[in-house]
């Protein structure tokens, strides 16, 4: 009998891309190796390297992943169109409280990952530069002179990549009643009540959609 998992379906790049991504996320980056993973994928060993060159090249797929997943959202959130200053910061925050604009998750495990690894920690110190550049920017477009917006933008980051790295838990209800004082101390003004309404709608939708 012709067994599957050795001589048929090779999976795709996507497939052992995600097993990769989920056993970083689960065990760290030492779980990430090709055998483990065609197990998981119930696949040959051999069909990995239809997709990836070695190790090498998978463990660069999941550095571009977490990129993705997280430094391209937040600069992005931070130069989306906003008609207040109070309203560019909500689309911010917005951004760290969505799983799907920020993965969390893995900017926990990359993080761990560079303590080890010299030239994943080199990323992640280009990715918090490219990411307080692209807050001080967003701060200077609204009114705060250089200095003062690179002290709001460090507090801004600083606290966002506490809460990852402490791993805190917050019911959504917490984090959005703690919200507009967040944002008065990023940027001196609270958010107008219009806005917060706006904001929370966004979540609330989320939510009630995930929950139905």
């Amino acid at each position: 009998m012709t067994n599957e998992g050795e001589t048929g379906w090779r999976g795709s790049r996507e497939g052992w891309l995600e097993a990769a991504y989920e056993a970083l996320i689960e065990s760290g980056v030492d779980a990430v190796k090709i055998m483990p993973l065609a197990v998981r994928l119930k696949l040959s060993r051999t069909s990995f390297y239809w997709f990836f060159k070695d190790r090498e090249a998978l463990l660069d797929a999941l550095t571009d992943l977490w990129s993705a997943r997280t430094t391209q959202p937040l600069i992005s959130a931070a130069r989306s169109y906003a008609e207040t200053g109070t309203e560019a910061m909500l689309n911010v925050i917005g951004c760290f409280l969505q799983a799907d604009t920020f993965d969390a998750r893995m900017e926990f495990a990359v993080r761990g990952w560079a303590l080890s690894d010299a030239r994943v920690m080199e990323q992640v110190r280009a990715a918090d530069i490219a990411r307080l550049a692209a807050l001080q920017e967003m701060l200077c477009n609204w009114g705060h002179d250089a200095v003062d917006a690179d002290t709001r933008a460090r507090a801004i980051y600083l606290t966002q990549i506490g809460y990852i790295s402490m791993q805190a838990e917050e019911t959504l209800e917490t984090r959005l009643a703690r919200i507009p004082s967040y944002v008065e101390i990023y940027t001196g003004r609270r958010p107008e009540t219009r806005e917060m309404a706006r904001f929370k709608a966004r979540f609330n939708k989320r939510v009630s959609e995930v929950s139905s």
